[in-house]
């Protein structure tokens, strides 16, 4: 497949990407407005460089990258693009107006072109993964310069490019630089046929975590406002549907032990918050929802963290972390939040999105993975029983993120890259 039969493939299915706006509409708020921008239409003021993540992971990562960007380069006008609300949420409450932000338009020739027309950039970062043959093309026609930063690319996914060469080859000869995570990444990128000189290694940003103690500070007195400043409480973070049950029995079992124990669940997505409440209903396990704002009472078993942007908070206020995703076949999550807090991590075995840092703190001793409820249950209360252990594992998560920062400057020196090319 080349790119003119991928467009023409897209404009075939458009119709299906209004229907997927509205299914998504129907079971989240986030996703009944700004249609217009998801195809171009937004209107737009021209800006110097456009830098697209997905959703609020890669969004986070690339947070202290933009800022640096903009105290390098104050006279540099910015536009951040995401494609779901829960990035574009962490954007706004980032830097506020101080950047242009919209959704990224779908990969179509006329809305991409539309787009690229009213903004005018002339340079293209783009985080991670989401690489758009479109986009790139399109931008590249115009001289604008095109860079991955934070790029990574899993074994699975390389091999689904491999069977799309003509397809992918011309959209990575697009980018003049990519910043990689590791060295195994970037021999993937160069049997893809992308010419070595334009790859740096930098390690990956997620490293490059600042927690402001502040953030240690809320979380602490929302503990004491919980009144479970002596019991124990675990976040399970980011968690996906399959992977409820799971953790309620978990929670069960943990009960049986430690009957005074908190868990407090944070579904990935905000349209799994009612179904989320159901199972725990059902479960007959006495809960409060964040958003409701009632006290967590002695006897509540779990809170449910149906609000937005407070998982590094929970992460902070507890003692231990499960980091969803993982439990089934979707890539996992990022561990290292609750890893830079010194919070002993666990994880299911599906994380191949987050291999390389998974295995550094498996290797460390900062993470556990688990595949069941037994064995999770099993784990919690060996760290309940065993503070010292628990400790030693929290320190060992928290020195595998400290020993591997920096990628942030050598991030930021490709960027310094990108735009000299640009002026010049």
């Amino acid at each position: 497949m080349n790119r003119s039969l991928y467009s023409l493939l897209l404009y075939f299915i458009s119709p299906l990407l209004l229907l997927y706006l509205g299914f998504r509409a129907i079971k989240s708020a986030d996703y009944r407005g700004r249609w217009s921008e998801r195809f171009g239409f937004a209107k737009l003021q021209p800006s110097d460089v456009v830098i697209h993540s997905v959703s609020m992971g890669e969004t986070l990562a690339a947070i202290p990258l933009i800022k640096l960007i903009m105290q390098q380069h104050p006279e540099l006008q910015i536009t951040v693009t995401t494609t779901s609300p829960t990035g574009s949420a962490q954007v706004r409450k980032a830097f506020g107006d101080t950047v242009q932000h919209c959704y990224l338009p779908f990969d179509l020739p006329y809305s991409i072109k539309r787009f690229l027309a009213q903004i005018q950039p002339q340079s293209l970062i783009i985080m991670e993964t989401e690489l758009w043959p479109n986009l790139l093309h399109y931008a590249a026609k115009r001289g604008c310069r095109c860079m991955l930063a934070n790029g990574r690319l899993s074994a699975k996914s390389a091999a689904q490019y491999h069977k799309r060469l003509k397809l992918v080859q011309p959209m990575l000869a697009c980018l003049d630089y990519l910043a990689l995570q590791t060295e195994a990444e970037a021999q993937r990128f160069i049997e893809l046929g992308v010419n070595a000189n334009k790859i740096s290694v930098c390690g990956s940003l997620k490293f490059d975590l600042n927690i402001a103690d502040t953030v240690i500070e809320q979380a602490q007195q929302l503990r004491s406002g919980w009144q479970r400043n002596d019991a124990p409480i675990w976040v399970a973070g980011s968690v996906h549907p399959g992977e409820f049950q799971v953790i309620i029995d978990a929670h069960k079992q943990l009960l049986e032990r430690h009957p005074n124990a908190l868990l407090v669940v944070v579904p990935r997505h905000p349209e799994q918050f009612d179904a989320a409440a159901q199972l725990l209903a059902t479960n007959k396990l006495k809960s409060v929802r964040r958003s409701s704002k009632q006290a967590l009472m002695p006897d509540t078993q779990v809170l449910l963290g149906d609000s937005m942007g407070e998982l590094l908070l929970f992460y902070a206020a507890a003692d231990y972390a499960l980091v969803g995703g993982s439990l089934i076949v979707h890539g996992g999550h990022n561990p290292l939040e609750p890893a830079a807090l010194a919070k002993p991590v666990l994880m299911g075995p599906n994380y191949r999105d987050f291999l390389q840092i998974t295995e550094m703190l498996q290797t460390a001793g900062g993470l556990t993975v688990v595949d069941d409820a037994e064995a999770i249950a099993k784990q919690l209360i060996g760290y309940i029983e065993q503070p010292e252990m628990s400790e030693q594992v929290g320190q060992a998560a928290l020195n595998v993120v400290a020993q591997n920062r920096g990628a942030l400057q050598q991030q930021f020196a490709v960027v310094e890259q990108l735009f000299h090319i640009t002026k010049h």
